[in-house]
């Protein structure tokens, strides 16, 4: 045995299997090649789970949704700063969400166990916390209308995520979802409890001109009905077969309209004007565009083929 195989055997960075390699191998790894190679080998390991971690960071979110939502007196907060930290959680998961695939695509790690693993955490996330703030966030209606609301929209959720799963293919371009995407439809009512707080502050602090308070209050008001309505027509949107895009997708890859350049900009105008009450009327716009311009094209269509 040579000195430097000698060597390689005394080192204790070598197990046993690392030293059967280095001898039966011509040209024996030195010690700075072997740590290179440990340290490629961990970088690979860590690249393997990181789609995994990303999509149980999902999960956690929108358990943790839960969990605040539901809380009660153990919890010292009043129920507007519940809903606002579980739209907070809800759209972690929707940044955990999005990452979670680009993770997977460029790591060389998309596989059917990951696939169902995103479902299911969707299923937590985008289907049951929502429901959860559907409950809470009213006491004007019935509490059996409320539940049979947030079933609904957790029923429309699973459907939506079983037909996305069974009908898009690898060679999909991920650049459109038929039907309203869970996430945008979970967003759109965690934006509305985001909201809640400032629209408060709005009705309560005499800082504001009276009309100011008048219209904060009657939105107060109003949202204990809005939002239960408003829930059914975002369960309905998400079964639909309406063209929506995929912006994120268009992003990443560069496929900018002008148009959504300057939505863009007039959403960060709104945010910085308005605070977080700008989230439901982005969230809003994003849901109802879709299907608006659908029907009018339709319309449109319909009166162009009359004689």
């Amino acid at each position: 045995m040579s000195e430097l195989k000698r060597e390689l055997y005394s080192h204790d960075e070598f197990d046993e299997a690392d030293a059967e390699g280095r001898v039966d191998s011509e040209k024996p790894l030195s010690r700075q090649d072997f740590r290179r190679q440990k340290r490629r080998r961990r970088r690979q390991l860590m690249l393997a789970v990181l789609p995994t971690m990303l999509t149980l960071g999902n999960g956690a979110c929108g358990l943790g949704a839960i969990a605040v939502a539901v809380s009660g007196d153990e919890l010292a907060w009043t129920l507007e700063q519940k809903l606002f930290a579980a739209g907070v959680l809800i759209f972690g998961g929707m940044l955990f969400d999005a990452l979670d695939g680009s993770a997977a695509r460029m790591t060389g790690q998309e596989t059917e166990f990951g696939a169902e693993l995103d479902s299911l955490c969707d299923a937590v996330t985008f289907g049951t916390a929502p429901a959860v703030i559907i409950w809470r966030i009213s006491d004007a209606l019935p509490q059996r209308f409320l539940w049979a609301v947030g079933v609904l929209f957790t029923l429309c959720v699973l459907i939506r995520l079983a037909r996305f799963n069974v009908e898009t293919d690898e060679d999909d371009s991920h650049e459109t979802f038929e039907g309203l995407p869970s996430p945008a439809a979970a967003g759109t009512l965690a934006a509305f409890g985001i909201a809640m707080p400032d629209l408060k502050a709005i009705a309560s602090d005499s800082v504001y001109p009276e009309n100011v308070q008048a219209i904060a209050e009657a939105a107060l008001k109003g949202s204990h009905y809005f939002i239960p309505a408003l829930a059914g027509v975002l369960a309905y949107l998400m079964v639909s077969r309406f063209q929506y895009p995929h912006l994120v997708s268009q992003w990443v890859k560069g496929r900018r309209a002008p148009h959504q350049i300057g939505q863009a900009m007039f959403a960060v105008v709104g945010v910085l004007l308005l605070h977080w009450l700008a989230l439901p009327i982005a969230f809003c716009y994003y849901a109802f565009a879709a299907p608006l311009k659908s029907l009018l094209a339709k319309r449109s269509k319909l009166q162009h083929a009359d004689p």
